[in-house]
């Protein structure tokens, strides 16, 4: 009988003392794992994914054909236009320029070569006359107008007396360059135009009575080309 009291006795401590250890692993857990003891842990991250600023001529320029006839003795007046959209996602929007392939008299016979239509302005003209100055000469300019106007340019911008003005408006005819085989940038917009934004480019031919030097019965072309770029 008394043997089997002892073992009781050591059997009941054994059982306290697992209980204890339990107990005091329980505190020592919840002391060194806050977080898990609450029900909650938290693991922040990101996602990335990079966007590439993208651009196209939604509607590029197409060729222009000149409205009118000119008389080469009695001279005249012709004009004709173009548009080119672009369309773009960037950020700081795009720039544009244009540029013509035959330098000194873009607009050359197809036939007689040698014979051309003079550059409008001087040769070295940075800006836009206001309004079109005749000549003795026959003259080939264009002109810049835009959907939105402070897409437009300085030197296409006029304060009612000169172009290139700072602060100035965009105005119909008002502004007039010369071709050039150095690009010369026509538009320079600041945001995107993810739905398209219209520039519409337009060109005279003037040859007065008589001109000098004289031109020979043919089809006259200048070829130009557009190159639009993201801004940085």
């Amino acid at each position: 009988m008394k043997s089997t009291i002892i073992f009781r006795d050591v059997a009941k401590e054994a059982v306290m003392i697992a209980v204890t250890l339990v107990l005091f692993a329980a505190l020592l857990f919840t002391l060194f794992e806050p977080a898990l003891s609450l029900g909650q842990v938290n693991s922040t991250f990101t996602i990335t994914q990079q966007i590439d600023g993208e651009i196209s001529f939604t509607v590029p320029a197409t060729n222009v054909t000149m409205v009118n006839a000119i008389q080469g003795i009695t001279g005249g007046n012709a004009t004709g236009t173009t548009q080119a959209v672009v369309r773009t996602n960037a950020t700081n929007g795009y720039n544009m320029t244009i540029a013509f392939s035959t330098s000194s008299s873009a607009m050359r016979g197809i036939v007689s070569s040698s014979t051309a239509i003079r550059d409008y302005g001087t040769s070295t003209a940075a800006f836009p006359t206001f309004n079109f100055n005749s000549s003795t000469s026959a003259q080939f300019a264009y002109s810049i107008t835009a959907t939105t106007s402070t897409d437009i340019t300085q030197p296409f911008l006029n304060n009612g007396s000169n172009c290139n003005a700072v602060g100035g408006s965009s105005t119909i005819d008002r502004c007039w360059k010369g071709p050039a085989t150095t690009t010369y940038q026509i538009i320079n917009r600041a945001t995107p135009a993810a739905g398209g934004a219209t520039t519409t480019i337009k060109f005279v031919v003037n040859v007065p009575s008589n001109p000098s030097p004289s031109l020979v019965q043919d089809l006259y072309q200048a070829t130009a080309t557009l190159t639009a770029t993201n801004n940085p």
